[in-house]
């Protein structure tokens, strides 16, 4: 992949504060800034899109802390932040396609029997 630099003025603070976060994530500015523009970018688009429904719902703690975690951990190892929102959605467009495929399948195998049935019957009566 082609890259070209962007160089830019920002107040000290916010360099700190960026810097900071890249040593903890053990990462490099390229691809935090990557990253920051990326899901500027993917909000964009999720404004575009027509307006939502909202789906909400409570978990125990216990699972809310093991999703946390796996965000924190899906972060450091990819070095781009998943957010609860993106998590779910994906968890439930995941979901929602399995389903579709085994409802196809299961449309495919009873037509596989009722075509099988109407052979079955049409050989009875020829004979």
């Amino acid at each position: 992949m082609e890259t070209k630099g962007i160089t830019c003025k920002i107040p000290l603070q916010l360099h700190d504060r960026i810097s900071g976060e890249i040593r903890e994530t053990e990462s490099t500015m390229s691809k935090f800034i990557e990253m920051i523009i990326n899901e500027h970018y993917q909000r964009g688009e999720q404004k575009i899109m027509e307006k939502g429904r909202t789906l909400a719902f409570q978990v125990s703690e216990e699972l809310f802390g093991k999703i946390k975690e796996y965000l924190e951990r899906y972060e450091k190892t990819y070095r781009r932040r998943l957010t609860q929102r993106e998590f779910v959605i994906g968890l439930i467009e995941q979901a929602l396609e399995e389903a579709e495929e085994e409802f196809e399948a299961a449309r495919a195998a009873e037509y596989e029997a009722r075509t099988e049935e109407t052979e079955d019957t049409e050989e009875n009566t020829n004979e």
